[in-house]
């Protein structure tokens, strides 16, 4: 299984969306590996990603590129007079590609942060050729961002594989009790999982 992980907005819970599902994966046999070829502020992202693989691999092979900035990586290389480069990042995936049957690839923020000059986020994530999944954070206003980013996934040539609907509270309003009944009947993709609060474990067996 290869996926590219984007989330309606930072702050949805990717990175521990995608710990969960890397050590669901390698439970039932896959030689995943969950990558995040930027990190912007502090490296605890990649840090947990680091950890859900056990530590295979290397920090530095999980997140190549690594700005002290926690802003959008455009803004981030900015500030350090850095680039971007998107040879460099085709170069690590294309090796890391031919080693592994099973890559997870976590964005940055949200599906269209700006990567660079002339390097969208959807320019960003082409780079990786990889269906497309979203985490959603259920709370007020997550109908609109989820919708709007399925419907750019796909306007940028990519197949949206599904939606992981992360609830970071228990659901106590009326919009976060009915948000993902709304979101299977008007998303048009699959929801894959619905994460509960404080949830360590993911059960391939309901995807």
């Amino acid at each position: 299984m290869n996926y590219f992980i984007t989330g309606t907005d930072t702050g949805v819970g990717k990175t521990f969306v995608t710990a969960l599902l890397t050590r669901a994966l390698r439970s039932a046999g896959f030689d995943t590996v969950a990558l995040k070829p930027i990190s912007c502020g502090d490296r605890e992202d990649a840090e947990a990603l680091r950890h859900a693989i056990g530590g295979e691999l290397p920090l530095d092979a999980i997140n190549p590129l690594w700005f002290d900035a926690p802003a959008a990586p455009l803004v981030a290389a900015r500030e350090e007079r850095r680039a971007v480069e998107k040879a460099d990042l085709q170069g690590w995936y294309a090796a890391l590609r031919q080693s592994r049957k099973s890559l997870l690839v976590e964005g940055v923020g949200g599906w269209l942060a700006p990567v660079s000059e002339g390097l969208g986020g959807a320019e960003f994530a082409a780079i990786f050729e990889l269906p497309v999944v979203v985490v959603v954070a259920n709370r007020l206003g997550c109908l609109n961002h989820a919708l709007l980013t399925i419907e750019s996934v796909r306007a940028h040539g990519f197949t949206c594989a599904g939606l992981i609907i992360n609830h970071l509270q228990p659901p106590q309003t009326i919009s976060k009790r009915t948000n993902p009944a709304i979101l299977r009947e008007l998303a048009d993709v699959p929801v894959l999982f619905e994460i509960q609060p404080g949830q360590r474990s993911l059960d391939l067996a309901v995807a």
